[in-house]
C-alpha cells in the first residue's frame, strides 16, 4: 500500500513597500533671531480643463516652439483667455443639429397647418357651422404641435451647445501646467484634458500658531524673500483662515504678491518675518507637522525619528515635551537632539518600527 500525503503551501503576503515620508532637521534657533516662517508659492488662479462633449480629439493647438518646428501646446507656453485648445470630432454633433434642424422645420409645418385648421374652425364655430367637439379638437391640435415646435427649439439649443463645447477653450490667460491627450485621444464628458494658472499674481501660503495669529491682519504688507531669487518681494494678507488646521494645528495665512514678469514660480520655497519680534532665548525647535499624539500616553505628544542610512530607514517614536511655539516650528524641551531627523510629512501614516522611504 502506498501512501500519498498532500501538503499544503503557505502563502506569504508580500512584504509591505516603504512609507514614502519626508523628513527635517532638529535645529537650534539662536537668541535674537526674528520670527521667520517658511512658506510656499502657489499661483493665483489654477484650474483643471474638462471636455464636456465626448468623442476623439481631432485636433490640438500648434505652437512653434523653441526650436523653431510646429508642434502641440504643452506645460510651459502661454496661451490667451478665449485659445481653443482641443477639439473634439464634430461630426456626429452637427448630425445631431441637422437632425434637430429638421424635426424643428417638420413641427413648425404641423403647427402652421394647425392653426389653419383651428383658425377655420373657430370661424365656423362662431357661425355655428361647426360643433363644439369640432372646435376643442382642432385647439388641441394646435396646442399639440406648438408643444412639438417648442420642444423641436429646445433640442436645437442641446445640440448647438453639446456642438459649441467640442471645443476646450482657456477661461483665461495664464500658462499650460498640464496636458493629458493628444490629437486621437477619446475623451468623455469631465476628461480632464488641460491644466492652466494664472501667475500674474501668486499666493505665498504660510501657517502660523494661535500664539500669533492675532499678530496677522487682512491688507497687511509683508516682505517676502527666496532663496532662488535676488530681492525682496512686498504683499499683501489676502485670506486668513478661520481655523486652525486638525493636523498640523496651525492657521493658514495667504499673501497676494504681483508677479507681472513670472519670477515667482509654482512651488518655490519663500521666506517672511511677522514684525521685529525677537526670541527669548536658544531653544531646539521641530516643525510644527512633525510633532503628534503619542499612542503610549493621554496628554503627551511624540516625533517620528528618522534612523539609518540611505534612502530606506527605520522610523523610532519619540516622546518628547513641548515648549513655546515660533513661527511655524516649536520647542523641544527634551526627547530629540539636534541634527536627528523628524519625518514631517507621512507621519500619521507609519508606526513606530517601520521602515519609511525618504523622499528628496
Amino acid at each position: 500500500m502506498s501512501l500519498v500525503f498532500l501538503g499544503c503551501e503557505s502563502t506569504q503576503a508580500p512584504p509591505k513597500a516603504p512609507t514614502p515620508v519626508r523628513t527635517a532637521l532638529v535645529e537650534t534657533i539662536n537668541t535674537g533671531n526674528p520670527l521667520k516662517y517658511s512658506a510656499t508659492v502657489v499661483p493665483y488662479s489654477q484650474v483643471d480643463l474638462a471636455f464636456k462633449s465626448g468623442g476623439y480629439v481631432d485636433t490640438i493647438l500648434q505652437v512653434i516652439g523653441a526650436d523653431g518646428q510646429t508642434r502641440n501646446v504643452d506645460q510651459g507656453d502661454w496661451v490667451t483667455k478665449g485659445t481653443v485648445l482641443a477639439v473634439v470630432h464634430q461630426q456626429d454633433y452637427q448630425d445631431k443639429l441637422q437632425q434637430a434642424q429638421a424635426q424643428l422645420s417638420r413641427a413648425q409645418a404641423e403647427y402652421d397647418k394647425a392653426k389653419l385648421t383651428f383658425e377655420r374652425t373657430s370661424a365656423l364655430y362662431a357661425a355655428r357651422s361647426a360643433t363644439k367637439p369640432d372646435y376643442d379638437s382642432a385647439k388641441a391640435q394646435l396646442d399639440s404641435t406648438a408643444a412639438s415646435v417648442s420642444s423641436a427649439k429646445a433640442q436645437i439649443s442641446e445640440a448647438e451647445v453639446a456642438l459649441q463645447y467640442c471645443s476646450l477653450l482657456a477661461p483665461f490667460d495664464g500658462w499650460i501646467v498640464k496636458r493629458t491627450v493628444d490629437v486621437g485621444s477619446l475623451v468623455g464628458p469631465a476628461t480632464n484634458g488641460f491644466t492652466i494658472s494664472d501667475t500674474r499674481t501668486v499666493k505665498v501660503v504660510f501657517g502660523v500658531p494661535d500664539l500669533v495669529i492675532g499678530q496677522v491682519k487682512l491688507g497687511q504688507s509683508l516682505a517676502i524673500t527666496t532663496d532662488a531669487l535676488p530681492g525682496t518681494f512686498r504683499g499683501r494678507v489676502s485670506t486668513i483662515s478661520p481655523a486652525a488646521d486638525p493636523k498640523s494645528r496651525v492657521y493658514s495665512v495667504e499673501v497676494a504678491i504681483q508677479n507681472p514678469r513670472n519670477q515667482l514660480k509654482s512651488g518655490m520655497i519663500a521666506t517672511l518675518s511677522l514684525g521685529g519680534e525677537s526670541l527669548p532665548r536658544s531653544v531646539t525647535v521641530v516643525p510644527l507637522e512633525a510633532v503628534v499624539r503619542d499612542p503610549q500616553q493621554a496628554n503627551a505628544f511624540a516625533v517620528m525619528v528618522a534612523e539609518g542610512a540611505g534612502d530606506t530607514v527605520t522610523a523610532h517614536l519619540h516622546s518628547v515635551e513641548l515648549g513655546d511655539a515660533y513661527g511655524n516650528r516649536i520647542a523641544i524641551v527634551r526627547g530629540v537632539d539636534v541634527n536627528q531627523r523628524v519625518i514631517t510629512t507621512g507621519v500619521n501614516l507609519i508606526k513606530d518600527g517601520e521602515a519609511v522611504r525618504l523622499l528628496p
